[in-house]
């Protein structure tokens, strides 16, 4: 074979790429969709690429974005990758035949609470994705206070646009790897899931996406202004700086990183409510802002109204999501029951509320019960009332899936948590990297199941069930096989009714 089979070449409007052929699988890596957002570009909208002269490599991962660590609990489930370099705003694009043409492409956007992650992460490797005849593309955008500080001054969800700058990329250059810029689904979990909610909401998106799939991540999560100015604020009494865009641009990059990231750290661990608000329940402090420009409304309320982009969506959590809170930080087992009602009725639960779920789950503890509780609040409630509120708005057909594969005995008591289903969906359930959280013995039943529930939404605009409807409410079960129940734990969920 010669050298140019083993590193296909394509040519996109910057220039020219050199990838690597692996497997019958064709990878370009770290390729720059926006200009590095360093020096003048600094907490700016991302600015247009400078096009290369020759022939550029895109054989290995490009920078990541300047990011602070996960807490020290959750390290061990994350591995981070840190890549130095100033092109962080960069893609990577698996394919199976640059030289075909119409082939059907997934946008993944990476997780991580808006403040952690990148497209290098080991089980977001696409060429599972690829080899099943879909392109894949795996993006990056600045997070944290680089992404996400408001400060209402007319430059407001800059992560959200660089997501849209790598969305006009793939619209633009995806047909020189085959891909298809009129059949492009863009895919996400948790922040990832989040995001794309708001893409729906956001005219700058209109028309860069045919389908969308938001994983343990929906309408729920974006800031208020004042939200966010709160937050903004909290950043810079912590730097000791004014609160304004120059004087926290100004402070060393790796001083804002860490001051950012300690911000989460409290109000993810130790949130005093007269301190954080609201915040200390959904404990996001940096996420999409409804700022009434980049985002106008509230992706819920653009759902109701009709107003959010009339695509397919696929929308759904997995069955013991905030367990990934509880287990690995040793708060499970200390959950008593005082402490149980009493974070319930922070929730807005009471003992008659909590007496269902108890119903539910005969001999669990308190545990148990405030993870099934939590787990509800934060990822399953705001799935299906984005699921609702997109029926009644006619926003496009929605199709609702519970994600159960994996139980506590298969990965140190963990379950179905968050982002379990990943390496599931992704096909990388056999990387060492992902084994603190699934366990050693996935099931590469349950992966086939999850993965090609994904390719069919993604080729033929359908996962293989009934969409969601208010009357039957079909929702797919994943495990080893896929199992479609109708209103999958009605009592619990209309206990939320009127809170949540």
């Amino acid at each position: 074979m010669s050298r140019d089979a083993y590193s296909p070449r394509v040519s996109v409007d910057d220039g020219t790429l050199e990838g690597r052929l692996r497997d019958g699988v064709a990878s370009f890596l770290g390729v720059p969709y926006a200009a590095p957002p360093f020096g003048p570009n600094r907490m700016r909208p991302p600015q247009p690429v400078v096009p290369w002269r020759g022939v550029r490599d895109a054989g290995r991962m490009g920078p990541t974005v300047p990011k602070g660590d996960y807490p020290l609990a959750f390290r061990r489930l994350f591995p981070e990758v840190e890549i130095e370099g100033e092109e962080c705003l960069n893609l990577n694009v698996w394919t199976p035949d640059p030289g075909a043409s119409g082939l059907p492409v997934l946008v993944w956007i990476h997780g991580g609470s808006f403040v952690n992650g990148s497209n290098s992460v080991a089980a977001y490797d696409g060429s599972a994705f690829a080899r099943s005849g879909v392109v894949c593309v795996a993006i990056n955008y600045r997070l944290a206070a680089e992404g996400f500080l408001f400060l209402d001054d007319g430059a407001a969800n800059l992560g959200l646009q660089d997501q849209v700058a790598a969305l006009e990329w793939v619209r633009d250059n995806i047909s020189a790897f085959g891909g298809d810029p009129g059949n492009v689904t863009v895919a996400g979990e948790s922040a990832g899931g989040m995001s794309i909610a708001t893409l729906l909401a956001m005219p700058s998106a209109t028309g860069l996406f045919a389908r969308a799939v938001t994983q343990s991540g929906a309408a729920a999560h974006t800031l208020t202004p004042e939200q966010g100015l709160t937050v903004s604020s909290l950043l810079a009494e912590a730097l000791g700086a004014p609160v304004t865009r120059d004087a926290i641009a100004a402070v060393p990059l790796d001083r804002l990183v860490h001051a950012a990231a300690e911000l989460v750290v409290e109000v993810q661990t130790n949130a005093d409510p007269a301190k954080w608000g609201s915040l200390a329940l959904s404990k996001l402090p940096f996420a999409p802002v409804v700022d009434g420009t980049v985002l106008p409304v509230h992706p819920l309320d653009a759902a109701r109204a009709g107003t959010s982009a009339p695509v397919p969506l696929l929308t759904g959590w997995n069955r013991d999501e905030n367990r990934l809170v509880l287990v690995p930080t040793n708060m499970l087992d200390a959950i008593d029951e005082p402490t149980l009602l009493a974070a319930a009725g922070a929730y807005g639960l009471g003992p008659e509320a909590m007496e269902t779920y108890r119903a539910a789950r005969p001999g669990a503890s308190p545990g148990d019960l405030l993870a099934a509780v939590t787990t509800d609040w934060f990822y399953a409630v705001p799935a299906l009332r984005y699921a609702e509120a997109r029926t009644a708005g006619g926003a496009g057909p929605t199709w609702v899936y519970r994600f159960d594969h994996l139980e506590p005995t298969d990965n140190h008591g963990l379950g179905a948590c968050h982002a379990t289903e990943v390496p599931f969906v992704f096909r990388t359930e056999d990387h060492d990297s992902v084994r603190a959280l699934i366990g050693d013995h996935p099931s590469p039943t349950a992966a086939t199941t999850a993965h090609e529930a994904w390719v069919s939404f993604a080729r033929e605009g359908t996962p293989g069930w009934e969409p969601y409807d208010t009357t039957r409410r079909p929702t797919a079960l994943i495990a080893e096989k896929l199992c479609v129940v109708d209103d999958p734990a009605p009592d619990e969920r209309h206990a939320w009714d009127g809170i949540r």
